[in-house]
């Protein structure tokens, strides 16, 4: 049975999008015309994905919704359905229309032969190498459903991670932008009306009176030009970092740091730790495992640290002593790295690491946002002082020279 992508008009006169699973195109169009639909457009899921030039292969869906799909299959094949049903029964549940066209992308590939890791492979944006690697160790293992469970976990507490931070995040980002635009207003609009009052009375004027007719002035004359200095600059600085030598080389600065390169560092190796626990707990060779685990990592530096000890641990020497070497990753990482190599529990040890790093980094995200909003709120009212007193000191001058 395979996928159908079609484009109708129903009996209201709208537009309708959808999928449908049929034997043939025949019977495809009969199912829709049995609809009351007006037939504008139909292809074949599997034609339309070469035929698209790779368009629909860069959709993706989210983390969130990745994981729930997972969960469901992990469930549905634990009852003792195949692959393909599974597949299916997920895909109508589905709002998104996007999700369930993948999803019947998958199914009409398996049904065609393949398994379900190749059939992912059409889907790289959807399905990342972690994924696909997983998938197959739990088909080869004959435990894809208990493989799926985790992976849904990892993927569920990989979002969750995100949506922590990002929340964290909101607070302070309000805070900045309405400050700056309280200082700006008032150096572009208040300041200037007020000030041109003094310089019509003339006499001389405080000297914070003058140091803010001074900035609004510079604000007023070269404010559009700092505003493109400042995205050029930033636009620039993106070009030259995706190139790989400045990269590596601002990479290398990150983590020579030191609060920056705790960060760095703890998100890094809690991603890697994180994918390589769930990789090798699922059955996937090691070297494949470090392979896969090194594209996690948003750190040039440390991804190639990585790949270096691939090699070292290739020739024989263990995993943690390898890792060590770099002086990149935690020493609290490579202990329990060595621990679960000794003890034959390198999995759980991984999973523990992981855990450490990220408590660490969501401490450290708290601690610093927790002294950075009364700071910033110290120092914006600081600024607003300022701007209050060289506007009030002039007016306080004029009434004793009145009296």
């Amino acid at each position: 049975m395979a996928a159908f992508e079609y484009q109708a008009i129903n009996a209201k006169g709208k537009t309708v999008k959808g999928t449908i699973e049929s034997d043939t195109l025949k019977l495809a169009r009969q199912q829709l015309k049995s609809n009351q639909l007006t037939l504008l457009e139909i292809e074949e899921l599997h034609k339309k994905e070469h035929s698209s030039k790779g368009l629909m292969l860069s959709q993706r869906i989210n983390m969130r919704q990745l994981a729930h799909i997972t969960r469901q299959l992990a469930a549905l094949l634990g009852s003792g359905l195949s692959i393909d049903e599974a597949l299916g029964i997920t895909a109508k549940q589905l709002d998104s229309t996007k999700a369930k066209r993948i999803l019947l992308g998958v199914k009409s590939r398996i049904m065609e032969g393949q398994s379900l890791a190749q059939a992912c492979s059409a889907f790289p944006s959807t399905f990342p190498p972690l994924y696909r690697a997983t998938v197959e160790a739990g088909e080869s293992s004959g435990k894809l459903d208990q493989v799926l469970q985790r992976l849904a976990d990892y993927i569920g507490d990989k979002g969750q991670l995100h949506s922590k931070l990002q929340m964290a995040m909101i607070y302070p980002v309000m805070l900045t932008s309405v400050s700056l635009l309280v200082v700006i207003g008032l150096l572009a609009y208040v300041v200037p009306e007020i000030t041109s009052v003094f310089d019509k009375m003339g006499g001389e004027l405080p000297i914070i009176t003058k140091v803010l007719i001074a900035c609004s002035n510079f604000f007023k004359q070269y404010g559009l030009v700092m505003l493109l200095l400042v995205i050029g600059t930033s636009m620039g600085s993106n070009a030259v970092l995706r190139l790989p030598e400045p990269r590596m080389r601002f990479h290398l600065l990150l983590l020579s740091m030191p609060f920056v390169a705790r960060f760095s560092k703890g998100m890094n190796t809690a991603r890697f730790t994180r994918t390589l626990a769930i990789l090798t707990n699922s059955g996937v060779e090691l070297l494949q495992a470090l392979k896969i685990s090194s594209q996690v990592l948003t750190n040039d530096a440390m991804q190639k640290a990585v790949e270096t000890a691939s090699i070292k641990v290739r020739e024989g020497q263990s995993l943690n002593k390898a890792l060590e070497a770099s002086g990149l990753f935690p020493p609290v990482t490579i202990h329990l790295i060595a621990s679960g190599e000794a003890s034959g529990q390198l999995p759980k040890m991984l999973a523990s690491a992981a855990d450490d790093q990220e408590r660490d980094i969501q401490e450290l995200t708290e601690m610093t946002l927790g002294l950075f909003e009364p700071i910033l709120i110290l120092v914006m009212g600081l600024i607003v002082l300022a701007i209050v007193l060289a506007i009030l000191l002039p007016i306080f001058e004029m009434n004793q020279l009145v009296k």
